[in-house]
């Protein structure tokens, strides 16, 4: 089995400050770079996937801006593999899962921001392409939601996404919990 990190969309909009702030992005930006740190370490692949914000009427993660950067917790490091994606999935119209082949991944360990969108658009797309998947549970996270007129708070959007995936899609735990080969 050969690993590989995918780091999504750790990005700084979505950090205090931010025009898109989440809730818990220091915390989970802060697990997120210890475990970069662990793959760094071994040696083995890191991808990280930046999203660029083009259609009409965006307000964040827009082109040549500092909020479209990647968060300094996780930069990339010259040599490691940054790829820019427009759309929720990150194999959508990049070349993720050609650059995954090319490294002979077959386990992800993935993890990011938003847990509710891009985060869970990538690790089912991820599962429906053959990749055995782990989520980093504490190196993601989400903001408050509602529907239907009613309140979802941030804590109840990620047990439910987390809870979610874990069933089927991924091994769920927190990062110090995933061991590296």
């Amino acid at each position: 089995m050969s690993d590989a990190l995918v780091i999504i969309d750790i990005q700084n909009d979505y950090f205090p400050g931010g025009a898109m702030e989440l809730e818990g992005a220091e915390e989970a930006g802060r697990a997120a770079a210890g475990l970069l740190s662990r793959f760094r370490a071994a040696g083995l692949p890191v991808i990280h996937v930046r999203h660029e914000s083009v259609r009409p009427g965006s307000t964040f993660f827009l082109p040549g801006t500092p909020g479209a950067d990647i968060h300094p917790l996780v930069a990339p490091q010259p040599g490691e593999t940054v790829i820019t994606k427009h759309f929720p999935n990150s194999f959508r119209e990049t070349p993720l899962l050609e650059i995954l082949r090319g490294f002979s991944a077959t386990r992800l360990t993935i993890c990011g921001m938003m847990t509710h969108m891009c985060v869970d658009t990538g690790v089912r797309a991820a599962f429906d392409l053959g990749f055995s998947c782990r989520l980093a549970a504490d190196a993601c996270a989400t903001r408050a939601l509602s529907f239907g007129g009613r309140a979802v708070a941030a804590a109840d959007v990620q047990a439910a996404y987390l809870a979610a995936l874990g069933a089927v899609f991924a091994q769920v735990a927190p990062a110090s919990e995933l061991t590296l080969p």
